[in-house]
């Protein structure tokens, strides 16, 4: 097996920074969400454009490495714009369509994915940066605090970097952290 070198994109691979082993608390959940976010670049790097919308597991045909950088682009956009300051929810999915994101991204370039999806979570480090950690939601259909979002988002994106990991094996035999 070879190891995962290269960037896509226009952004570099970005440095992953380990969270401190003591710090406090927003710092923890702020720089291991950025461990995460910065991981999945890293899981990107070097793939073939071509294999970006290869769905390589039978029985989930909507699993892509576009489609995971697109939905957890939009699964940031969702979380702190439309939840945390109740901006519209412009994702492509729709209660027609819930996994729309997965196919738009298994069909859009992997980099304009990433820079999009990099984009995003600067955003939401703005609008973190401006919150307190107790904030609640201003979208009414949820009581979820800041706290909260940031948690979700460690684990929503450390569980779609497992997936990328499998789907990066699976296209190419390229392996790393």
């Amino acid at each position: 097996m070879r190891d995962i070198t290269g960037h896509v994109g226009t952004t570099p691979l970005p440095a992953r920074v380990d969270p401190p082993l003591a710090a406090d608390e927003r710092t923890m959940l702020t720089t291991w969400l950025d461990w995460h976010r910065a991981t999945v670049r890293r899981k990107c790097a070097g793939l073939a454009p071509h294999l970006a919308g290869a769905a390589p597991l039978p029985r989930s045909p909507l699993m892509t490495v576009g489609g995971v950088v697109s939905h957890l682009r939009w699964v940031e956009a969702y979380w702190f714009e439309s939840v945390m300051i109740n901006q519209p929810d412009n994702g492509p999915s729709s209660e027609e369509d819930p996994d729309a994101e997965f196919r738009v991204g298994a069909e859009r370039p992997l980099g304009e994915l990433l820079d999009e999806y990099d984009a995003q979570c600067a955003r939401s480090r703005e609008i973190t940066a401006r919150l307190e950690l107790g904030t609640t939601a201003r979208n009414a259909r949820t009581r979820a605090t800041l706290r909260w979002v940031l948690v979700h988002m460690i684990e929503e994106t450390a569980r779609h970097n497992g997936h990328l990991d499998v789907l990066r094996e699976l296209a190419d035999g390229a392996t790393g952290e």
